[in-house]
């Protein structure tokens, strides 16, 4: 195919939740008309944006990081309200704080918990009686949720064809450079060719994983990014926790939430979740790692730990594994710490990288976006 050049108000690299979230807002709240959204896969939001936990946070999971926990406890009412369809309430959240190795004891995590506002309160017996009782300090009722990445998917499609966003599927942007006229120029291939090259003022990357995997006057993000191949297992639960989303923590850290999607369980633990870790660097594809990597499960592994603390687990039945690239800070390693990235790169003025550790983190990036623009 002939390269051409397309002018474009803004072209968003990366389909997931995120680059879908931007995409929208550009086009509802600040009247951008040609907005492109590109993405490699066949379909929006099926890599990092589905094969995950499907929690939405309310701050609990970071009583080391007080600022994430904050703004998570802020957010998730904020995410119920402008994505109900999406959201599953319907289940019951307990958190349990582990007797040995924990960093938190149960004082304080119900102490940390009222200093941000998240509700907080002892667990019934009836879910007391679920946990080992010589290896579980205490067990609390809490507030948490759990949405569904495909009912996003559906709000994604509908939203941005509503706003008449191009969306380009099957399509990879290999470069980002400096253009005339103080335009930004990306080069998409699709089916391994040149396929065109999109001049815009603006270009958010936002491709989780592969943020730094562009050519062309991209500079890669000053912040130092660890990539980790996780696992997290799919699970039929015995009925006495089908209608619960389990946390123990924090230290021997496992969690098995409610998959909408699948209408089944997660499972994950802090030692067998993650299974392969590098530092981010331009050239080493994370994604090709991954399509490289020998899935083999870890599931037996964490279900014979976790069914010392939590006994039933070990009635549960194995469904499948979600493998995919989880990308985190390297700065916030020692806290556990989920802040977005979001970087301006002042070698290409319009282009921002937009990196989010959990979903709820959402309203975090537009707030950015939004001074950014307001200062403009």
């Amino acid at each position: 195919m002939q390269d051409s050049v397309l002018t474009h108000d803004a072209v968003i690299i990366g389909g997931g939740f995120y680059g879908a979230a931007i995409a929208i807002y550009l086009a509802r709240q600040r009247g951008l008309k040609r907005i492109a959204l590109v993405e490699r896969e066949p379909a929006l939001l099926t890599r990092a944006s589905y094969n995950n936990q499907a929690r939405v946070h309310n701050g609990y999971h970071y009583p080391r990081s007080f600022t994430t926990a904050y703004r998570s406890r802020i957010n998730l009412p904020r995410f119920v309200r402008d994505w109900p369809a999406a959201v599953h309430q319907d289940f019951t959240k307990l958190y349990a704080i582990a007797r040995r190795n924990s960093k938190v004891t149960a004082k304080q995590f119900e102490r940390f918990c009222r200093e941000i506002g998240a509700k907080i309160q002892p667990a019934p017996r009836a879910f007391k009686d679920l946990f080992e009782p010589r290896l579980i300090e205490e067990v609390f009722l809490v507030e948490e949720y759990a949405f569904d990445a495909t009912k996003l998917a559906d709000w994604a499609e509908r939203e941005l064809r509503e706003c008449g966003i191009e969306i380009r599927l099957k399509t990879r942007a290999t470069a980002i450079s400096r253009a005339q006229d103080t335009a930004l120029q990306v080069t998409l291939e699709r089916d391994g060719q040149s396929a065109e090259r999109l001049a815009s003022r603006y270009v958010f990357n936002c491709t989780y994983s592969g943020l730094n995997q562009f050519g062309g006057d991209f500079p890669g993000t000053s912040t130092r990014l660890k990539q980790e191949i996780t696992e997290m297992a799919l699970m039929r639960v015995p009925a006495a926790l089908a209608d619960l989303g389990i946390t123990v923590m924090d230290g021997p850290f496992f969690s098995m939430m409610p998959y909408p999607a699948r209408a089944l369980h997660t499972l994950s633990h802090v030692r067998y979740t993650p299974h392969l870790h590098w530092n981010d660097a331009p050239g080493v594809d994370p994604y090709r790692r991954l399509q490289d990597y020998e899935r083999v499960s870890r599931v037996d592994r964490m279900v014979r730990d976790v069914g010392r603390y939590l006994p039933a687990v070990l009635g549960a039945e194995y469904a499948d594994s979600l493998f995919e690239v989880k990308t985190i800070l390297v700065k916030n390693e020692g806290d556990d710490g989920r802040p977005i990235l979001f970087e301006k790169h002042p070698e290409l003025p319009g282009c921002y990288s937009v990196l989010g550790g959990k979903i709820d983190n959402i309203y975090d990036a537009l707030e950015k976006i939004d001074a950014e623009f307001s200062e403009k």
